[in-house]
């Protein structure tokens, strides 16, 4: 009964939606397990179709996977049904999906609230996406969300919703001078929604057991990525859900003993979109080259990434974190024609060697990279899909990140289309 978890290994954007889109014919269902509408997986299919997708799981373009929605993600139904026609519309099977009832949802005023906080912090703003999902899953928290199947009951619909907007309006009206939300609007707009959503909700913990238990294949497909973990990331400037590996048990009903592989993608740089410290960060013509050559812009709000060198560091940790048994490393092809390819392999804080994250997020903060520099490769590796096919300088820093991170690099993308891989060892038999 196999479970296979896939996350990120670094701040997000690392190429999951392709490891998932590569897996996504050989297993039975494709699980979201966290994070709302904040992510997005871009897919490019082998007809150079190209797919942006925020809460479908990156498995709708699997032509046979049954795709879930877990407890763990907050939803926006308006953004879901949009994603949903948009699908549909191109010829994708869409009655696949099934959304758990616990899910929660995202309600106006989250989306105003998140908004207005993030504009009222000013220079000290976390960077978020603005799309209600920290407030969601703050509401979650404090036992007062609203989730999918209360859209299955409007008299429990309309009484959560009058009792959160008890507060909600206050503070957006007296704290920060914006328009109340108003319950009648919004009871009425939720409920056509869910006249849409109904055939897609489900139990769906019984649904993966049941799988399970025959024996097919479940792929939990995190959002965000490990430095970005509520618990274990750069707090803060983090999501507000688990996409580590751990967090696929709860956001998905998994049970532990379930889980059998633990994949975790990487870029063979580095980039983060949003605030917070970035130990690589590069500021010079070297990062202008990986944003440009890399097409670094955000899936989900277009904003440009932040880019660095590899952090092996960063990689390592989430290696022993997640319990990784196989690394992807995705675009290694942007890094063809640099002289120099360095990796970060320790800091320097306050004259001290780190070679593990530090405790501390201001000795992150003040962390100084110390770099050893390999020799690059000025040959086309996207035709490469042996290892043999790759030029020697390309083959070393494979093997580095593989010898640092103390994981097997098992997949090495070389382009951002779905075959443009080398395969050294293969992630399913």
């Amino acid at each position: 009964m196999p479970a296979i978890v896939l996350i990120g290994a670094q701040w997000g954007d690392e190429g999951k939606g392709k490891v998932t889109d590569l897996l996504g014919e050989r297993v039975d269902y494709v699980v979201r397990y966290s994070g709302g509408n904040n992510a997005g997986h871009t897919v490019i299919t082998p007809d150079g179709q190209k797919y942006a997708l925020h809460l479908m799981p990156s498995g709708a373009l699997s032509p046979d996977a049954m795709i879930v929605i877990g407890n763990g993600v907050v939803v926006d139904p308006k953004v879901l049904l949009e994603e949903i026609d948009g699908l549909a519309e191109r010829g994708v099977d869409v009655s696949r999906l099934r959304i758990s009832g616990d899910a929660h949802l995202i309600m106006p005023h989250h989306r105003a609230l998140d908004r207005v906080v993030e504009r009222y912090l000013g220079s000290s703003r976390i960077g978020t996406t603005g799309r209600g999902i920290g407030p969601a899953y703050g509401d979650k928290v404090a036992r007062m969300g609203i989730r999918l199947q209360d859209l299955l009951d409007p008299g429990i619909l309309r009484k959560k919703l009058e009792l959160a907007l008890r507060e909600k309006n206050q503070v957006l009206f007296k704290v920060y001078n914006r328009k109340a939300i108003d319950v009648d609007e919004t009871v009425e707009e939720y409920l056509r929604y869910a006249e849409r959503l109904r055939p897609y909700i489900a139990e769906t913990r019984v649904m993966l057991w049941d799988a399970l238990d025959r024996g097919e294949t479940v792929l939990l497909e995190g959002a965000q990525a490990t430095m970005l973990d509520m618990d274990h990331g750069t707090y803060p400037f983090v999501t507000s859900s688990n996409p580590t590996a751990g967090g696929a048990c709860v956001g998905a009903g998994i049970p532990p003993t379930a889980i059998t592989k633990v994949i975790a993608v990487s870029k063979a740089y580095t980039t983060r979109v949003g605030s917070g410290p970035f130990p690589t960060e590069l500021f010079d013509d070297n990062g202008q080259h990986l944003r440009k050559i890399g097409h670094e812009y955000g899936t989900t709000t277009g904003r440009e990434r932040r880019t660095g060198w590899f952090d092996a560091v960063v990689a390592r940790y989430a290696c022993r974190l997640n319990g990784v048994t196989d690394l992807v490393i995705t675009k290694l092809d942007v890094l063809t024609g640099m002289p120099k390819v360095p990796i970060c392999v320790g800091y320097e804080i306050n004259g001290e060697r780190f070679d593990d994250m530090p405790m501390t997020q201001t000795d992150f903060h003040h962390a100084t990279p110390i770099y050893e520099e390999l020799d690059g490769w000025w040959e086309d590796i996207t035709k490469a899909r042996t290892e043999a096919d790759l030029p020697e300088n390309a083959r070393r820093y494979i093997a580095r990140i593989e010898e640092l991170c103390g994981t097997k690099v098992s997949i090495v993308g070389v382009g951002p289309g779905r075959e443009e891989n080398v395969v050294r060892h293969p992630l399913l038999p």
